[in-house]
């Protein structure tokens, strides 16, 4: 299978001690839903959405609240989560799809 690049690219609109928000460019909700919903089961996370101004755009703002820790932090740990659970599903999915050979 042939490696798809897409261009990504991220812009910082806000940030404070407690809050991030963030612009998204070049990605969907196909993305930004599994990260908000790792951020919204942290219980440091206070609120995190997605949001976009058109559906067809290619733009999205990513918004992160905390009660307490680094809102860029907590960003870096969910991505990781998410990094960490499609290549356990990978691994799994390999293990149960090859084919034994017969001896």
């Amino acid at each position: 299978m042939a490696k798809v690049r897409r261009f990504m690219d991220l812009k910082k609109i806000k940030k404070t001690s407690k809050e991030l928000e963030l612009e998204v460019i070049g990605e969907s909700e196909t993305m930004l839903n599994p990260i908000t919903q790792v951020l919204i089961q942290n219980e440091d996370v206070e609120y995190a959405t997605y949001t976009t101004d058109d559906p067809i755009s290619k733009k999205r703002r990513l918004y992160i609240r905390v009660k307490k820790g680094k809102p860029e932090e907590i960003l870096k740990k969910a991505v990781k989560y998410l990094e960490d659970e499609v290549k356990s599903f990978g691994k799994n999915f390999e293990g149960k799809t090859k084919i034994k050979s017969k001896k």
